[in-house]
């Protein structure tokens, strides 16, 4: 495994144990995933009512989304240069200022405030989703994987807070209808900054070489010494960004292919919460399961599961049938997503970890957004079954490279950070 210890806290920390800094960041994670929720679940709602026309109404969500693409690399570079906890701070006052804007939006009826609301949102996640590499940040090796899960895991919070502060603030007497929802991101966003209040960076050494900067070292040793350093890498940003990829294609076309079943809201709406409780709840031992089976094992069963959900909604019948494909889909993200930010996690040293960690995000979040733009084109272009056939093929053709790019990966995670 390539890497050396981020820093001296290494020595110091109980193997197995988890510092509490770790339980502070999956806090945070819990409150960037309740927001995300939450938007979901009213933007496009909110936005029918304030767009000019019907075909703006999910205008403010894809902006959103934009701003999560363009914004990630910037909070990157800047955290390299300023530290972690000045990035989160930022992230949180954009949540309190989404929250503000949004909630005067819909007082004064503007669309365009609207919009603005939804891109600060969309900067505030570009930096929230770094809560997950920083949980890393001074662990020991066999710890990495445990405390990326572990934060990702924060997601199971949301998936009940979400829905519930949704439905509680949408129509409360004396306040326009969502107006409190928007409201509700600045006491996210001040709940953020007491966490941030007590949350103490861990300490990185100066590293002088990574998985990438030393490329260049490894350029003496032939072709092979720099596939070597460039493979786990590559596995590693095409896991997050095709999961990430699949899961937002089927999850939302999934919804309108049950909304033309004539399936029940209140049931279809089960269906997606148990996809993300899927999502998340695995978290709290998908580290563990890297610790046993090894990134590319684990990685390989993310696909198998995705492949799976795509072979469902390819050739099943029936809700019963889509429920299942959708939580499949869940774990399979979860597998994908998570070990691809292990792999990459214990692939990289100092001294390009926040460059790297800014360009794997910047290309997820681009996945993210055609994930979330595509489904109504492709629903309408080649149909449910089609998209998955589509989605079976990504899925093979990326275990395939998985399969060939790690496999000098042949033990254990444990076994192989040990040696």
């Amino acid at each position: 495994m390539t890497g050396a210890p981020l820093s001296p806290l290494n020595a110091s920390l109980e193997s197995g144990k988890l510092p509490g800094a770790t339980y502070l960041l999956s806090l945070c994670q819990a409150i960037n995933l309740t927001a995300a929720v939450v938007s979901v679940t009213i933007a496009a709602l909110v936005g029918g009512k304030l767009a000019p026309s019907q075909a703006w109404a999910t205008v403010p969500y894809g902006v959103q989304f934009a701003a999560v693409a363009i914004a990630t690399y910037p909070a990157a570079s800047f955290m390299r240069r300023r530290g972690r906890k000045p990035g989160f701070l930022i992230g949180a006052l954009c949540l309190m200022a989404a929250g503000c804007i949004g909630y005067d939006a819909i007082a004064r009826a503007s669309f365009t405030q609207l919009i603005v609301a939804h891109a600060l949102l969309g900067v505030y996640v570009a930096f929230a989703n770094f809560y997950r590499f920083a949980a890393v940040d001074g662990l020991a090796p066999d710890l990495r994987a445990k405390g990326l899960s572990f934060v990702v895991g924060g997601g199971v919070v949301a998936a009940i807070t979400g829905p519930l502060m949704s439905m509680g603030l949408k129509d409360v007497a004396g306040f326009a209808a969502f107006s409190l929802c928007y409201a509700s991101f600045v006491l996210l966003g001040l709940a953020t900054i007491g966490l941030m209040g007590l949350w103490k960076p861990a300490g990185v050494s100066t590293a002088t070489a990574s998985g990438f900067s030393s490329l260049k070292a490894a350029a003496s040793s032939g072709v092979d010494g720099v596939a070597t350093r460039q493979a786990p890498v590559t596995v590693a940003v095409i896991a997050s960004a095709l999961s990430y990829l699949i899961m937002n294609m089927l999850m939302v076309q999934a919804s309108l292919l049950m909304e033309s079943m004539c399936v029940s809201f209140d049931s279809s709406s089960m269906a997606i919460q148990g996809h993300v409780v899927a999502m998340f709840a695995p978290s709290f031992v998908t580290g563990a399961i890297l610790v046993r089976a090894g990134h590319r094992n684990t990685l390989m069963a993310g696909y198998v599961l995705l492949a799976a959900s795509a072979a469902l909604g390819a050739w099943g019948t029936g809700f019963e049938t889509v429920v299942v494909g959708l939580i499949l889909l869940g774990v399979g993200w979860n597998f994908g997503y998570v070990g691809g930010g292990a792999l990459l996690a214990s692939t990289l040293t100092d001294a390009d970890r926040h460059r790297l960690q800014g360009i794997n995000d910047c290309i997820i979040a681009i996945c993210a957004t055609i994930g979330a733009f595509a489904p109504a084109i492709l629903q309408a272009a080649i149909g449910w079954r089609n998209t998955n056939l589509a989605c079976l093929a990504l899925c093979v053709v990326a275990a395939g490279m998985t399969w060939a790019g790690l496999r000098e990966n042949r033990k254990p995670v444990r076994e192989a950070l040990g040696s």
